[in-house]
């Protein structure tokens, strides 16, 4: 159990405290309220563009990553389609600094001319050698808008055109952080081994602000309208050739968003087809012999409407269109008939390790209470493997029934190149 205190800023910036006795060191989580998700269709990749831009600098203090080391210190950021999540982790005793630090870029940010040209080169180099320059690079650009339409979840989080971000202005990305990078649009979380009362004192401090406690719950994740996404109505497939050691097919199915019933089975749904050896995926599709050389089974856990998605990469000799039939084959097992009780626990239980594990370390404790606030439920990172365990075999069977229609079936093959 994850102990915590809640606070708000008069700013507006929501504060959890943890008192993290087991370790000398201090975690500053800082997650904001903005993703891919919020972009301009026509000016996306700006989020994961404003993760680099936050490194770079303030009047005050020129160079960030300087001052985190120089305190023996590491930091570092991330940014998905619902989130940006930035952290510093040091020994306790640079808390305060860490605090100011992170104070300093929100309110503070220098963004000039010189900045941003430095951060699009940087971007850029990153998108040819991470999507355009490696085997199966471009999947995710490929794979959302053949799920997404309308959503903004049509493109990753890199953008759905490279010169969107190259060919961004100093304006543009001033009025984004001017939107987004808001005291009232972030959530603090820090752990640290002082006393809740402490650690809110060095939040004040950084901020300059006073704070109350607050018991309340806001439901960030959902306060924007984002397009809907029409239900899909046909089946879609598309087939590309590249230059890859394997060929490779790629099936997506439409899910439902976090906060429906059946997300919960739907994510044990992906752990009994693709989670480890014992996984029905690698008895009867990936054992030596079989189809492929490898399969991996997964939701992408947005906070929004998500996607099931299966991937796998071909023995030679293998078609596309066997491999499809034989995952058919089990989506449409699971459908039909309720999995056995013992084999709903099993991946209950390897739930519960996974989960166990991401609160080993108090960094990990202080990100899942910032994202679970952002969620609108801070109390989930305490009462997840209850939820879990509650899945019963009549709840997965009617998740996958609704989940694997026919009609909602997304197929991505990935073929050879040849001279």
């Amino acid at each position: 159990m994850i102990d915590y205190q809640k606070y708000r800023l008069d700013n507006g910036l929501a504060v959890l405290t943890h008192e993290a006795w087991d370790t000398p060191l201090a975690t500053v989580n800082l997650l904001y309220n903005v993703g891919a998700r919020d972009e301009d269709p026509q000016r996306t990749g700006f989020a994961h563009l404003f993760e680099h831009l936050m490194f770079g600098g303030t009047e005050r203090v020129p160079d960030f990553d300087a001052v985190v080391s120089a305190l023996g210190g590491e930091n570092n950021a991330s940014t998905n389609n619902d989130v940006t999540n930035y952290y510093i982790t040091l020994p306790a005793q640079g808390l305060a600094t860490a605090l100011e630090l992170e104070a300093d870029r929100m309110l503070g940010l220098s963004l000039t001319p010189k900045a941003l040209e430095v951060q699009q080169h940087v971007v850029t180099e990153e998108f040819n050698q991470r999507y355009m320059n490696r085997p199966y690079g471009d999947v995710w650009l490929l794979l959302r808008p053949l799920c997404y339409r309308v959503h903004p979840y049509r493109w990753p989080t890199i953008g759905a055109d490279i010169r969107h971000v190259s060919e961004a202005t100093l304006d543009d990305v001033t009025a984004f952080h001017r939107r987004f990078y808001r005291p009232d649009n972030a959530i603090l979380a820090v752990a640290a081994p002082m006393r809740h009362e402490e650690i809110i004192r060095e939040v004040e401090r950084a901020w300059h602000c006073s704070s109350s406690r607050w018991d309340g719950d806001r439901p960030y994740a959902a306060e924007r309208p984002y397009a809907a996404e029409p239900e899909q109505a046909g089946a879609r497939r598309q087939e590309v050739t590249r230059a890859v050691p394997a060929e490779a097919v790629y099936m997506a199915w439409p899910m439902c968003d976090r906060f429906d019933p059946h997300f919960r089975p739907c994510d044990l749904i992906s752990d009994l087809l693709g989670n480890g050896k014992s996984s029905r995926l690698y008895d009867r599709i990936v054992r030596p012999g079989r189809l492929v050389s490898e399969a991996d089974a997964y939701i992408t856990g947005d906070a929004g409407p998500g996607l099931m998605v299966f991937s796998a990469r071909l023995l030679p000799g293998v078609s596309p269109d066997e491999l499809v039939a034989a995952l058919r084959s089990e989506v449409n097992a699971l459908a039909a008939s309720r999995v056995a009780e013992e084999e709903l626990r099993k991946v209950q239980g390897k739930y519960e390790v996974t989960h166990a594990y991401s609160q080993y370390k108090a960094a990990d404790r202080a990100y899942a209470l910032c994202y679970n606030t952002w969620l609108g439920s801070t109390d989930w990172v305490n009462r997840e493997p209850a939820l879990y365990r509650a899945v019963t075999p009549a709840q997965l069977q009617a998740a996958a029934a609704q989940l694997f229609d026919p009609q909602r079936e997304n197929i991505l093959i990935v073929k050879h190149e040849t001279d």
